[in-house]
Order: C-alpha cells, then sequence, then structure tokens
C-alpha cells in the first residue's frame, strides 16, 4: 500500500475516540464558513453540475450532508472506516453515500470512476496530510475522478498557516483541547508549499481554472474566546481540452 499501515491505523483510532457531536473535531466547523463559502467558488466554474459530487476526505460527513442537499448524487470517502461510521450515524435518512476510499492508490479511483463516471471533487484539508510522497498520485487520482468534464474544488492550509499550528501546539499550557488528539494519534500537520499545490494538479494533465486564498474556521477557540481562523489557498481545475 502507498499509504502506510500506521497512517490508516492512526486516524482509526483518532475517529474511534471522536465525540458524534458536530463541532467536536478541530476542522469541523459549520458548512456556513467552510463548504458554503467554498461552493460560492466552485459552483460557476462546474461544467456540469449533474454529475456526482465526491466528498474526497469527508470525514464525519458534515460537509458531505451539506453537499447532498445541493446535488442529486453525494458519495463521501475516506482512508478511514472510523470516520465513515460516524458519517453514517449523522445520516440516518441517507442523503449521501459513503465509501472507503484511498485516493492515492490508483486502482481504487479507478474503480470509483467507473462506478460513477466523471464527477466533481470537493477536497479540503486533505493533501497536507498525505506523505509527501504521495501527494503527486492523489493528484492523479483526483485527475481519475474528474474524467473530462468534472471539476475539482481544493483548499489547503496556506504555508502561512504551520507556524500558527505549532504555536498552539507549543503553548505553554499544551494544546488546545480540540487540537491535541490529533497530536495524540500521531497526525502532525504536514506542509504543503503554496506553489506546489498547482504544480500537482498540472502534473496530473489538469488546468487550474481559479485559485485565491481564504480564512479556514476551525472550531476551536484562542485565548480571547474567538475562533481560531487559519489561513488557506483554494484552487479549481479540470480538463478544459
Amino acid at each position: 500500500m502507498s499509504v502506510t499501515r500506521r497512517y490508516r491505523e492512526a486516524w482509526d483510532g483518532f475517529w474511534r475516540e471522536a465525540p458524534d457531536e458536530q463541532g467536536a473535531v478541530f476542522w469541523d466547523a459549520e458548512p456556513a464558513v467552510t463548504a458554503g463559502v467554498h461552493l460560492a467558488l466552485f459552483e460557476p466554474h462546474l461544467a456540469d453540475p449533474g454529475l456526482a459530487m465526491v466528498d474526497l476526505g469527508c470525514g464525519n460527513g458534515t460537509q458531505t450532508r451539506f453537499l447532498a442537499e445541493r446535488f442529486r448524487h453525494v458519495v463521501g470517502a475516506d482512508l478511514s472506516g472510523a470516520a465513515l461510521d460516524h458519517a453514517r450515524h449523522a445520516d440516518p435518512a441517507g442523503q449521501a453515500s459513503y465509501r472507503v476510499l484511498d485516493a492515492v492508490e490508483k486502482g481504487e479511483t479507478e474503480t470509483l470512476h467507473a462506478e460513477l463516471g466523471d464527477a466533481n471533487v470537493y477536497m479540503r484539508g486533505v493533501l497536507h496530510q498525505a506523505e509527501p510522497d504521495d501527494r503527486q498520485p492523489m493528484a492523479d487520482g483526483l485527475a481519475t475522478l474528474v474524467g473530462q468534464r468534472g471539476r475539482v474544488f481544493l483548499v489547503e492550509l496556506a504555508e502561512a498557516a504551520k507556524p500558527v499550528l505549532m504555536g498552539l501546539a507549543q503553548s505553554p499550557t499544551g494544546p488546545p483541547p480540540k487540537l491535541a488528539p490529533i497530536f495524540q494519534h500521531g497526525i502532525a500537520p504536514g506542509e504543503v508549499a503554496d506553489d506546489a499545490l498547482p504544480q500537482y494538479l498540472r502534473a496530473a494533465g489538469l488546468t487550474v481554472l481559479a485559485s485565491g486564498e481564504l480564512p479556514l474556521t476551525t472550531t476551536e477557540s484562542g485565548p480571547d474566546g474567538s475562533p481560531i481562523v487559519l489561513p488557506s489557498t483554494w484552487l479549481v481545475a479540470g480538463r478544459t481540452g
């Protein structure tokens, strides 16, 4: 496997211990300040809004359910089966479907594309968690899923987010309560250079159609009680030829 067993087990361990309540996880912010903001940037570039929408790295499915209210067929995909247990539990009506997916494995993305056809893909904060050698294969997997007609919306922590996170982690009182479990399970945030994001997508055969910067709201609060907001970079890409 290209994604190590340790990596998968770390995420499963994290999600098995995570509370069910929405907002209990560091990045599990309300869709109004996450996918809702992103969708306003993504939708104008969709060549075919009727395609299936894949929420890649869906975690407990908060954003997946938001997308399922707006698109006819939404699939929440994640490396962690424990994460998907949370997602299914929070979606008793089955608004979306869910499946375990290692997006780095070429065969798995090819199988999903064969099932769905070309798809639009939403991926938030996943690439920086992949091992560096797995990032280009993950971008290649995105290209497989979008095919000829789909589009991908990719949002990642900007380089400027790392010192903020490290400062929180190294606080004299320890990391904030919602950040601590991430480090405890060995899921230390990685760093992706801002200029590397478009390079990964272009190397996968995709054209960057739009890009920008946004604040990314977390569910954790700083000492003054205000939400911790991290800088992020977003891109929309797809095939144009």
